[in-house]
Parts: structure tokens; sequence; C-alpha cells
């Protein structure tokens, strides 16, 4: 079923949002994190992925990107397989102590796909194309201070798997490319 956030244009710039199915906070796991952070590298580095901000929650990641070869679908298609494959081979391994709960919830929800047997992240993406500056600056303060809401971090810069620390000048887990606008926290 269509939710209407489609990439309509494979050389946008779009603000995504990446969601583990029933939120299972996978994130609270350093392992998990690990594997979405250098995925999104090999992706800046293989791939094209240019990004701007991101933010990775304890369920979900928010980030603005833009494909530099003009298939930001296919990137996405291919970062979210390869995690998948990743979180569930960690499942396997029994280092995870919720693997039977977590394996409950991915096969549940793989069933409903002809010939998946798990699915990890929702099919949405979320994609809203970035029009304007405003809109942009909204949504990469939004992305910052989500930790700040989650009651996580006081001040955006803090949390470690966020891009508020490149745009404060501090030492980050990802690279981005800056956006020059006047940032705030809230």
């Amino acid at each position: 079923m269509s939710t209407g956030y489609k990439i309509s244009d494979q050389d946008g710039v779009y603000f995504l949002t990446f969601q583990i199915v029933e939120w299972v906070d996978i994130f609270t796991r350093k392992i998990y994190r690990d594997i979405a952070v250098e995925s999104f590298q090999y992706c800046q580095k293989n791939k094209g992925l240019e990004l701007f901000a991101y933010v990775i929650m304890s369920n979900h990641i928010h980030f603005i990107a833009r494909s530099e070869t003009g298939d930001l679908s296919g990137i996405i298609r291919d970062f979210k397989s390869f995690t998948s494959k990743k979180f569930l081979e960690i499942l396997d391994d029994k280092i995870e102590s919720r693997s039977p709960w977590m394996r409950m919830v991915f096969e549940y929800h793989g069933k409903f796909k002809n010939k998946q047997l798990n699915q990890v992240w929702t099919h949405e993406n979320h994609a809203e194309a970035i029009t304007g500056q405003k809109f942009l600056e909204q949504k990469i303060n939004y992305i910052h201070n989500n930790p700040v809401r989650a009651g996580i971090v006081s001040k955006p810069e803090d949390y470690l798997f966020s891009s508020a620390g490149n745009y404060a000048g501090l030492d980050a887990v990802l690279e981005v490319i800056l956006v020059d606008f006047l940032w705030k926290t809230v």
C-alpha cells in the first residue's frame, strides 16, 4: 500500500526515516549501531551516497541524503538488505539475549511477503523531498534534536550517533556534507 512518500527524483535530496518493524529497540546494542554506521560508510564510499545529516535512535534512523549516481532507491534497497542480513546473523550467533523474541517478531512480519522469511525494516522510507532552505533547516534541526526530545542527552551535539557533532565541529562516527545554516537546540 502506498504511503505517498515516494522518491520521485533519484537525484534529489530527501529526508528519510528507516524504522525497525514493531519499533524493536535494536539500536540499544552497539553491535547493531556499528553495522548501520559501517553500512552508511560503505554506501558513501562505494555507492555515491551523500549524507547531510543523520541520527540513529533506538529503533529508527532519520537522515537527509542524496545519490550522486542518481540511484537513491537502489542505495536504500542495498542498505536495508545488507543490514537486515547482518542483524539476523547476530541473532543466529546467540550473543543477543533477546534473540528468540526478536526472531519471532521478524519472522512474523516476513510471512506477509512472498519468498521472504524475515522482515527487519518496515517497507516505508517516509521519503520527503527537500524543497528549500527553510525545510532543510527544519529537518536538520528535527534530526539533531531527536535525542534531546527523547531525554537521552541535554544537548544535540552530546549524542554520539548523530551528525549534530559534525555541525558543532566535534568528532563524529560518520562524515557528512555540512549544510550552511544557523542550527539551534530545543
